[in-house]
């Protein structure tokens, strides 16, 4: 029964000393990014956001039109007319709005980013919950081992007449247990399996590793919040939509200049003719009123909101931060304790020489199996909280 410990104590050796970099979660991130159907559909959906904006700062269709007019009473010959138009906005508008369709076309792509953000995070949570019953599944096999000893060794004394059935019946149903938690992580297991599936668009997903990827270790906190500022998308799109509010303030004020309309006129009647130029422009006296004041309102009350959330973002942080230590205390305490204890094998080892009753043996090794629990729990904890807190760098 001392592999159990040994087992146990070894990974988390490993987790405190740093893990080898085994494929296993990093390749099936880069999977569903590349396959989950939910991203790639968001994908062709900013395609056409980006197409639809450009069409947005286009000038409108030229004009064309002509009279012919053979009709009526009239000395001289037939009358005809021909014009070629076309309007435009103010020029500073088009600079001014193509600004604006650049800010607002990143704003979506901080969108999918900020998805992308969430569907992988989620992914990389199962499969951080995948190696953790693939652990206990492993240390539970264990157990099923160890306890079929016991059986075993509880039959034999049985048939010499050295214990009673209630003794034989007890062995048998730990037994049992231990079997069916075996069943149950193993059910488990072949759901998160699925899940996995299903964020990679229905493919294969190969995840065969039993390993964390990385250490435990998170940079200082002022300089992970700063970096968390400067790449996390969700952060970034406060920042953005500010930055768009401010430039519809700047296509607002170009709106409130003149639109443009150049164009051609030929006019013809009794064999004489008349040709030129047509120029023009429009007095926007009531068309961009209040305009300038609702883009200064979008904007201020842009700042105050990401302003909000910002602070918000900040205390979550903190919290995260806060927790994390506390978890890294627990975990640095557990294997600090548990190093070197062989308790299992001595409790196997008093049982079979007769100094416990199977009953207690059973019950004292349930405390250090709990504890052995405890422990790997607060590992996959730990590195499920340091990957929420490190989501930017997805």
């Amino acid at each position: 029964m001392h592999k159990n410990i040994a087992l146990v104590l070894c990974s988390c050796l490993i987790t405190l000393g740093g893990f080898a970099q085994s494929p296993g979660i990093l390749a099936a991130l880069q999977s569903i990014e590349q396959n989950n159907l939910e991203l790639q559909a968001i994908s062709s959906f900013n395609e056409n956001i980006r197409l639809q904006l450009r069409s947005e700062n286009q000038p409108p269709d030229p004009q064309i039109g002509g009279y012919y007019l053979p009709f009526g009473a009239h000395t001289p010959g037939d009358y005809s007319e021909f014009e070629i138009s076309q309007s435009i906005e103010f020029p500073t508008v088009y600079a001014a709005r193509k600004k604006w369709n650049e800010a607002r076309t990143l704003e979506a792509e901080l969108q999918l980013l900020a998805r992308r953000q969430e569907i992988l995070l989620e992914a990389e949570q199962h499969c951080m919950e995948l190696i953790h019953l693939r652990k206990r599944s492993q240390l539970e096999q264990e157990r099923y081992d160890q306890a079929k000893k016991v059986v075993e060794h509880v039959e034999a004394l049985h048939e010499k007449g050295q214990l009673g059935v209630l003794e034989l019946n007890k062995a048998r149903v730990a037994w049992m247990q231990v079997q069916f938690k075996v069943q149950r992580l193993e059910n488990e297991e072949s759901g998160l399996l699925l899940t996995l599936l299903d964020l990679n668009g229905g493919k294969d997903l190969i995840f065969q590793t039993s390993q964390y990827e990385g250490d435990l270790s998170l940079p200082a906190k002022e300089a992970l919040w700063q970096e968390m500022r400067a790449k996390d998308p969700i952060l970034r799109q406060l920042e953005q939509l500010q930055m768009i509010a401010a430039q519809s303030i700047k296509v607002a004020k170009s709106q409130g200049l003149p639109d443009l309309s150049v164009g051609y006129n030929y006019q013809g009647v009794s064999g004489s003719n008349y040709s030129g130029v047509y120029a023009g422009l429009s007095i926007p006296l009531w068309s961009n009123r209040h305009k300038v004041k609702a883009a200064r309102s979008d904007l201020a009350f842009q700042e105050a909101y990401g302003t909000a959330e910002t602070a918000q973002a900040r205390t979550t942080f903190e919290k995260s931060v806060n927790t994390y230590q506390l978890l890294f205390a627990e975990y640095d305490e557990f294997t600090n304790t548990l190093n070197g204890l062989n308790s299992e094998a001595l409790l196997l080892q008093a049982y079979e020489l007769g100094e416990i009753s199977f009953l207690e043996y059973h019950m004292e090794i349930q405390f250090y199996r709990q504890a052995i629990d405890d422990m790997l729990q607060r590992e996959k904890e730990m590195h499920q909280l340091k990957a929420q807190i490190q989501r930017h760098l997805l």
